[in-house]
């Protein structure tokens, strides 16, 4: 039988993979010998499995995560499968050079403060944008504001503005809540270059975060904003509030936004809070600090219908994730109608809310692990 089979050295040797990597993915099912020797436990491998092999490599090469690897090399020929695993990754990768090029932009900057302090002040930017868009993406993240005061960084909403786009974020770790606001006079792309566009971004505290949302109520249809230099200002109506930013830096929160969903689910808001405010909930150690709280599971069965799960384990085939019920009915839309897309990647994936039509707008939720038969 061996005259037909590749030792672990001529695949490791064939293939650009070294022996204990053959090892450690026959140990993990990635890539299992065809053969494993009863009496001297050598293993042989197929000449069919030096080209999994060398693709293996290569994934490998390229940060390739181990489920990933073997959702590749399992893929059904023909079905699209491994190329859809492999262009996600892409578009990760590229994000991660996008996050690495905007954070060596702000190091250079910091440098250049160290360096030349007394010339290197950092600049303000003042622009305008849309007041109700505003109004509307500070009600979409304020839930999401901490209160730990040992966390001060999170006592706030971070705006992000870059290229002629507004970001506004806010976490208290175990939620985060994003929304977005177009500059009108803004270029066709958030990251065109130029110097008139800038990066600049500053944490309004929650007092003047919510000053501002009491400004803008005024029903002006514009409103300007100035931030950087220690100062977050917002005008609008003939009526002005300022305060000073929070001196921190805020969390890196692109990272958390790279979601991979397994099922994406569309259905209205008010039919998901009736769910959850009827559904079956359970008291788990899970809250802010340890605390009890009530945990709402949602359970998608192999049809794609989302459901309340009951007590008890889930169906096979079916996905549960659980979450914190009050962080969740804060997530979703107080009154009307709006549609809602769940992204649900897996038991222990944060969930996403998005607003249909509004990708900008979307909600995470850190998941509630339930142990088995809870």
């Amino acid at each position: 039988m061996e005259s037909d089979l590749r030792s672990i050295g001529e695949l490791a040797r064939d293939s650009g993979l070294g022996v204990s990597a053959l090892r450690f993915y026959d140990g993990a099912d990635v890539l299992t010998p065809a053969w494993v020797d009863p009496q001297t436990g050598y293993r042989w491998y197929a000449p069919a499995q030096l080209a999994d092999a060398r693709l293996l490599c290569r994934l490998r090469r390229v940060g390739l995560p181990l489920a990933d690897i073997r959702a590749v090399l399992g893929a059904e020929a023909g079905s699209g499968a491994a190329h859809r695993v492999v262009d996600a990754h892409l578009r990760r990768l590229e994000a991660g050079l996008a996050d690495a090029r905007r954070e060596l932009s702000l190091i250079r900057t910091l440098i250049d403060q160290r360096e030349n302090p007394m010339t290197a002040t950092p600049a303000a930017r003042t622009f305008t944008v849309p007041a109700r868009e505003l109004a509307e993406a500070l009600g979409a993240v304020r839930f999401a504001v901490g209160a730990d005061p040992e966390l001060p960084v999170l006592s706030g909403v971070l705006f992000d503005l870059e290229g002629g786009l507004l970001r506004l974020v806010a976490t208290d770790r175990y939620r985060m809540a994003l929304a977005e606001v177009r500059l009108p006079d803004a270029p066709d792309l958030p990251d065109a270059p130029g110097e008139g566009w800038a990066p600049v971004a500053a944490i309004a505290p929650t007092a003047l975060v919510d000053g501002i949302r009491a400004l803008l109520g005024s029903g002006a249809e514009e409103a300007e904003l100035t931030l950087g230099a220690g100062l977050v200002r917002a005008e609008t109506g003939g009526h002005r509030i300022e305060g000073a930013a929070l001196d921190h830096d805020f969390p890196d929160y692109r990272s958390l936004t790279r979601l991979d969903p397994v099922h994406r689910i569309d259905l209205a808001a008010a039919e998901l809070r009736d769910a959850v405010e009827s559904g079956a909930t359970r008291s788990l150690p899970s809250g802010p600090n340890g605390g009890v709280c009530e945990v709402t599971v949602l359970t998608v069965g192999r049809d794609g219908r989302l459901t309340v799960a009951a007590d008890g384990d889930p169906a096979p085939g079916d996905l549960r994730v659980a979450v914190n019920r009050d962080f969740l009915l804060d997530a979703l839309p107080a009154a009307g109608p709006e549609q809602l897309v769940l992204e649900l990647a897996g038991p222990i994936a944060p969930l996403a809310i998005r607003t249909a039509g509004r990708d900008g707008t979307f909600s995470i939720l850190m998941p509630v692990r339930v142990a088995d038969g809870v």
